[in-house]
């Protein structure tokens, strides 16, 4: 009680109402079975979309189960609850790797330097990674200049010089008026020939090269390299500009790509590398030497080589582009080279240790959950290892064919790295789907689903496209986990093209009420593609219907009578004569009606011991009135057990039950459609002294009309 001790006004909150009784959702589905790809461990995930099913669970594409390919059932079951009505599914999968967490597709340089692999296990996880530099621009600046700059190298092509060029040396007259094309350097009032890498010619004479020279040769004077009405003379300067990410600096990674196979090799040094399309290796800070890479980065170069880019002067037309190769995205294609994009990781660096590295961004553990499930792959890079090994490990793992298209080839180089030895493991059995409880790992199966308390309907579709025993024991899994969790309702399938008899026969194995068969299979579009139509197991069909009728009509509306969304037709065409069979034995069929489409046409559960619970709908009605009273009057717990109590519980039961009747789901008049009791004729001294509180809560549930007779007879007509 509250303490009055000080004068003053005291102003209090006092609740003068009984507590009400919200109504819990019936639609939410759960469903557990093998997917192409998606955490098989831990919290199952809800998804709200056939599209973000396909995010985080891969598509419908088919799995290979040990030495059998199947259809993905799973994947076909979330795509037709969806376009049945369905909003929310909890999806639990569910995977056979003999004990082992395998199953994980992989890409490695043979030094395990960088490793790409699949967050998640399966087949699907074979990916293909394509790198695109961020820096694309062709970096090549080439300009013509008359005023080299002291130091300065560039690329001189002048014809028609006099002797007088040559300063401090004698060359035979036949050799003027002499053309000259090569790499200079400014140096003072002359030019310098630099390294020897120069082609000299005369019309009259045999070419020379820098080496014919005499010492002192290789100096030219620059008064007479002008252009004048005798000579040509240019001056070309070649340098790589500035990247949009930043300016250059010693050692930044770029590469030189050509547009056919290009033998500079008179103004290079080292090896010949005319059979080369692509050269990696550096830039200086400058922009002006590019240092090819002898580490194993060009085939057939052993050793750097530093190469002056004037030098790509002497033949313009040959060279494609450079471009920097510092930071870039990694595309996650589903597949080959030209297939889809599921997934875009942006700026990453090469450096290990840089906040954007590859294990940073393809982190092996993401701080986000989110991260966790829908990034696809994740990266591992070894201890203490540098830049240009991450760089050396990636161009090692890269295709070579897209690298290096061929000089007839149009397209640009790709840099596309292969992901293999994903698997979707063996033959999935009953084991698979009931799960373990696992508060370490994870759980599995249908014990991941008991973590979640808003599922109402569970299925497992692939179950039914097992063999006949292995269908049996996994259904009699989901038929414990629903008695179990109370509040659950399970879809079983039948077997594909079972017969009469044989659907009859399986029936007889359950005797349940939180269970409902449905019979035959749906005749669907491919979503796939590849061939017209396919047969499904009905349970994904029949969930959307489930979920659309609690939503349109109510959980008391059975959910029959209703059309199959996106069904083509059935495997099977079930008349009134076979269905007379079936209804009683609590089997319903789904059937075709001229101009009225496929439809549900059976609303029983497999309970065949009490006429009580026979109805889909009046069991799933009362499963929903005993998950709301529970959930909402979780208040009474430790509440004095008294009248007042007693009082305040039936009338928020009461007031619930009363909007309950006012909706049309109960039967009857308001004062026959329901009672409520909870005083001393529900409770004995020993319940009272054991702190049991018992209220009698009856109901009149609205039973579905089932079988419509009108009767008829002739009438004779009175005067």
């Amino acid at each position: 009680m509250p303490e009055y001790l000080a004068p003053g006004v005291y102003v209090e909150e006092v609740s003068f109402r009984s507590k009400s009784i919200e109504g819990v959702g019936t639609s939410v589905a759960g469903i557990v079975g093998p997917t192409r790809f998606g955490p098989v461990r831990g919290k199952p995930e809800v998804v709200t979309s056939f599209a973000e099913f396909t995010r985080l669970y891969g598509d419908v594409g088919d799995l290979t189960l040990g030495p059998d390919t199947v259809l993905n059932h799973t994947a076909m079951a979330a795509k037709a609850f969806f376009d049945g009505g369905g909003k929310q599914l909890f999806v639990s999968r569910i995977a056979n790797f003999g004990g082992a967490e395998d199953g994980l597709s992989e890409a490695s340089d043979a030094g395990g330097n960088v490793i790409f692999q699949s967050r998640f296990p399966g087949v699907m996880g074979d990916f293909t990674l394509e790198v695109e530099w961020r820096d694309s621009e062709n970096l090549i600046q080439s300009t013509v200049t008359s005023t080299p700059a002291e130091n300065e190298i560039v690329f001189l092509d002048a014809t028609g010089l006099p002797a007088e060029a040559i300063a401090n040396g004698a060359l035979p007259g036949s050799h003027f008026p002499m053309a000259i094309r090569g790499l200079v350097e400014r140096v003072g009032a002359s030019y310098r020939i630099v390294d020897g890498l120069c082609e000299i010619t005369a019309d009259d004479a045999a070419p020379l090269t820098a080496a014919d020279l005499a010492s002192g040769d290789d100096h030219l004077v620059a008064a007479n390299l002008v252009n004048d009405a005798d000579n040509t003379v240019t001056f070309t300067r070649v340098v790589a500009k500035r990247p949009t990410s930043g300016a250059l600096a010693d050692g930044t990674a770029a590469v030189l790509s050509f547009n056919e196979e290009t033998d500079l090799s008179t103004f290079f040094t080292g090896t010949h590398w005319g059979t080369l399309l692509t050269l990696r290796g550096s830039l200086n800070g400058a922009g002006t030497v590019f240092t090819v890479d002898g580490s194993g980065l060009n085939d057939g170069v052993a050793t750097p080589i530093s190469l002056n880019l004037a030098a790509l002067a002497a033949a313009p037309d040959t060279v494609r582009r450079m471009m920097v190769q510092r930071t870039f995205d990694i595309s996650v294609r589903n597949g080959g080279a030209n297939d889809p994009v599921i997934y875009t990781y942006g700026n990453i660096s090469t450096a290990p240790l840089a906040d954007n590295s590859l294990s940073a961004v393809l982190a092996a553990d993401p701080a986000k959950r989110y991260d966790k499930l829908t990034s696809p792959v994740q990266c591992t890079l070894a201890d203490s290892i540098s830049g240009d090994d991450v760089m050396a490990a990636l161009f090692e793992m890269f295709d070579p064919a897209a690298m290096n298209p061929g000089p007839a080839s149009v397209d640009e180089a790709r840099y596309l790295i292969t992901m293999g030895g994903g698997s979707d493991g063996d033959t999935l059995v009953a084991l698979q789907y009931g799960g373990v409880t696992d508060e370490v790992n994870g759980s599995t199966g249908f014990a991941a689903l008991e973590d979640i308390e808003d599922i109402a309907i569970v299925m497992v579709p692939a179950a039914a496209a097992t063999d006949a025993i292995n269908h049996q024991g996994i259904i009699a899994e989901m038929q414990k986990h629903c008695r179990k969790m109370r509040y659950r309702v399970g879809i079983v399938d039948s077997r594909e093209a079972m017969t009469i008899s044989e659907v009859r026969e399986f029936r007889s194995n359950f005797d349940d009420s939180r269970l409902a068969l449905y019979y035959p299979w749906v005749v669907a579009a491919d979503p796939r593609g590849i061939v017209p139509t396919v047969n499904l197991p009905p349970s994904g069909f029949i969930a959307g219907v489930y979920a659309n009728t609690d939503v349109l009509r109510g959980v008391h509306k059975a959910p029959a009578n209703e059309p199959v969304i996106g069904a083509l037709g059935f495997a099977q065409d079930i008349n009134r004569f076979q269905q007379e069979l079936l209804n009683p034995d609590g089997v319903n069929c789904l059937r075709s009606f001229p101009g009225r489409g496929h439809r549900v046409w059976g609303g029983r559960t497999l309970d065949g011991s009490d006429p009580e619970w026979k109805y889909v709908n009046v069991r799933r009605y009362f499963l929903y009135l005993e998950r709301s009273i529970e959930k909402s009057t979780q208040w009474v717990v430790f509440e004095p057990n008294g009248e007042r109590l007693w009082d305040n519980v039936r009338i928020t039961v009461e007031n619930f039950l009363y909007n309950e009747w006012v909706n049309g789901r109960l039967l009857g008049s308001a004062k026959t459609a329901y009672f409520v009791r909870c005083d001393r004729s529900t409770m004995t001294q020993n319940d009272l002294d054991n702190g049991r509180l018992v209220c009698e809560i009856g109901v009149a549930a609205l039973k579905p009309a089932e079988f419509v007779i009108f009767r008829i007879g002739q009438k004779t007509a009175d005067s």
